[in-house]
């Protein structure tokens, strides 16, 4: 998955082909079982990275990413 920003409006190139946004209409998420960040559009989630979601969120998309906690004391977290 690619992402570009340009001018408030994201592009999101897709295996089904490219879709374009407002950031403004955008919220960040965290998808707590993979531990990762994504956002949904049209009821499929499209995953980012953390770089991405950052971007996303200066660029004017809701920033709804919550910290996650490590469950086993082996974790670097």
């Amino acid at each position: 998955m690619s992402l570009r920003i340009e001018n408030q409006t994201c592009f999101f190139a897709t295996e089904k082909g490219e879709q374009i946004r407002l950031c403004g209409d955008l919220t960040v998420i965290t998808d707590s079982e993979k531990a990762m960040s994504a956002v949904e559009i049209e009821g499929r989630r499209i995953y980012i990275t953390e770089a991405e979601a950052d971007a996303l969120t200066v660029a004017g998309a809701t920033d709804g990413r919550k910290h996650l906690k490590a469950d086993s004391g082996d974790s670097v977290i």
